[in-house]
């Protein structure tokens, strides 16, 4: 085995941890206060490559490697979750599932822009359409619908917790077309935010990652061509799960992030704060937290990087992606909960930092399969 990055990969570690620092850490706090979507941020990162980091540059994208993406979730990830979550999305789920199962006509018209996340000047990203009022972790049970007609599709529904509900351009969405078909009656449409008889909510005033944009998407008789069918008829199930694993290395590589972060203040901290005569790093009380934290940051990169290269050579990577995020999730929020500690008081005061990595921690659990999901597919797979 070889544990040593690429120089490339490391010059693409080290622009993101310098955008991070450079264009996401000012500010960061008042727009987690404000609930305040990173646009601008989201806007560079475009311009840099990242909103479409593994996207064959035939179709505008950066044609890095997930190993590279992994690092790179990971730096943005330790200053501001929630510009992260809007590139994994934007190049996890949607410009993934586009690329790999898209026809070339919906290659050329919806991939190139969103891997290059412009489009005549604006910014131009997706968002994925799978969670209900009735099915989050049970996603075979669609209740909005896809109704055949001649030449189009009509969509009736409501989709719930829509990260870039109201900013994206571009929405996967996941719906039954034959309920007597079960799992294999879903199918998955391209259809764009601005056609009519879709309504976004109002955003959700959310615990963590505030600055994300949350939405729930109501549809009311959406007409969506049938050229805008990803795959197969039934296929849509298959395609989200098959989606979804790779998300999960996006999601554990930004729990990977905010534990980071969470670490890297808390040992700033311990270095400078002083109790009892001495820097409260000497106290084995400390060190002790700090050797934890770091030991659950190490295994987690491991196993991010064990996934992510699992993807990039081809494998099946099912499993590695869902023991990676639980286990990179809650160590995240086991660390950011001990960075509070550590601060005390003063972890409990926003300009630290550290109390709004702890609340960004917790989604981290949830979204793109809880952490009892990723339980059920790890038993799954060790019980065969």
């Amino acid at each position: 085995m070889n544990f040593e990055l690429s120089e490339e990969q490391l010059m693409i570690k080290k622009a993101a941890r310098d955008f991070a620092n450079n264009e996401c850490l000012a500010g960061v706090i008042e727009r987690d206060e404000k609930q305040q979507f990173p646009r601008e941020q989201v806007t560079k990162l475009a311009e840099l490559g990242f909103m479409g980091m593994m996207v064959d540059p035939a179709y505008g994208g950066s044609g890095m490697d997930t190993v590279s993406y992994v690092l790179a979730m990971e730096e943005i990830s330790k200053i501001d979750a929630s510009t992260s979550v809007c590139m994994s999305v934007n190049n996890s789920l949607v410009c993934w599932g586009i690329e790999t199962y898209g026809t070339e006509a919906q290659k050329q018209q919806f991939l190139v822009p969103l891997a290059q996340g412009i489009k005549d000047g604006e910014l131009y990203i997706g968002a994925f359409l799978l969670s209900e009022p009735e099915a989050g972790s049970d996603a075979t049970s669609q209740q909005t619908t896809a109704e055949e007609m001649d030449d189009h599709y009509l969509i009736n529904g409501t989709k719930n917790w829509i990260t870039n509900g109201s900013s994206a351009s571009v929405y996967l969405v996941i719906a039954q077309t034959d309920v007597s078909k079960g799992s294999h009656g879903i199918n998955v449409f391209i259809v764009e935010k601005n056609t009519a008889g879709i309504t976004v909510a109002a955003k959700e005033n959310k615990l963590g990652i505030r600055g994300s944009d949350t939405h729930t998407i109501m549809f009311n008789d959406v007409k969506v061509p049938k050229e805008n069918r990803i795959g197969a008829d039934g296929f849509g199930f298959t395609f989200a799960m098959k989606t979804l694993s790779g998300g999960r290395i996006g999601i554990a590589s930004q729990a990977l992030g905010i534990a980071s972060g969470a670490y890297e203040l808390a040992l700033a901290y311990s270095k400078q704060r002083r109790a009892f005569g001495k820097e409260i790093m000497h106290h084995q009380a400390i060190q002790f937290k700090l050797a934890d934290m770091a030991t659950k940051i190490e295994a987690a990169r491991l196993l991010c990087l064990k996934a992510a290269w699992e993807k990039d050579n081809h494998l099946d990577y099912t499993l590695s992606s869902s023991i990676a995020k639980v286990f990179a999730s809650e160590a995240a929020m086991w660390i950011a909960t001990e960075a509070v500690q550590i601060h005390g008081g003063y972890g409990f005061v926003k300009e630290y930092h550290v109390e709004r990595l702890m609340r960004d921690a917790k989604i981290t659990q949830i979204y793109e399969g809880t952490s009892e999901v990723q339980r059920i597919v790890i038993s799954r797979s060790i019980l065969k």
